[in-house]
């Protein structure tokens, strides 16, 4: 096959304990996932069913273990929020894939941040327009190491967590997701053919809030590590 001008690098995430990386095909995001989260934005968890959107596979920020990692404050906004989440990414894919088989399909887990401009994310709501602003932005999706399931089996329940420069902003259980990681990729199978390299981003807590340039985030996730980014 020949391009018109060199074809772009895949966008990959290191694999914890390995020279390896996990390369990315397309990155899923669900929205209000956590019971308070959904009330904090406005929701209700007792009647809505999941929604998704998208996030460009090169909006991915992979940070290393171990780094402090610099992360760039965006153009056009002046309410950047952080969501810290749990990313799933797939070594599996499929279509209508039952609940009980879902698992089957995850390669490993990792520690991530939905990075959103919030301001432009409530105008897009309010005048009924698409997020893609808001949620796609340049380094929009910081994530951590991959930790294979061999490693850490499939969390369900444990802390996550963010700080801003030590003041915990965000606290939560993993097991206070509404839906569960298995439900999520079964749902998501309903609509599109998943592929090996789908990476999910589960919800956030809530707490969101926003960042300033010169702050440092901390987010964890139980069994998952952590990862730190100072807004620059």
């Amino acid at each position: 096959m020949t391009f018109v001008f060199p074809a772009p690098e895949r966008p990959a995430m290191p694999v914890a304990g390995s020279t390896a990386f996990f390369p990315v095909r397309r990155v899923y995001c669900v929205g209000r996932n956590y019971a308070a989260h959904a009330r904090e934005m406005g929701g209700d968890p007792t009647r809505e069913p999941p929604f998704f959107f998208t996030k460009p596979a090169d909006a991915l920020q992979p940070v290393p273990a171990g780094i402090l990692a610099e992360h760039p404050y965006p153009p056009m906004t002046q309410s950047y929020h952080h969501e810290v989440e749990m990313v799933v990414a797939l070594a599996h894919g499929g279509r209508d894939v039952a609940v009980e088989e879902a698992l089957s399909l995850v390669f490993g887990y990792g520690v991530g941040l939905d990075m959103t401009r919030r301001d432009l994310q409530d105008e897009a709501k309010a005048m009924r327009r698409p997020w893609t602003l808001a949620k796609g932005g340049d380094f929009s999706g910081p994530v951590g190491p991959i930790h294979p399931v061999s490693q850490v089996g499939h969390p369900e329940r444990g802390e996550i967590a963010l700080e801003i420069d030590g003041s915990v902003r965000q606290k939560a259980d993993l097991s206070e997701m509404i839906w569960s990681v298995p439900e999520q990729i079964a749902y998501l199978s309903r609509y599109f053919e998943l592929f090996p390299g789908d990476v999910i981003f589960t919800g956030t807590p809530e707490g969101v809030g926003a960042v300033a340039r010169g702050e440092t985030m901390t987010a964890r996730v139980a069994t998952l590590g952590e990862i730190r980014l100072t807004v620059v």
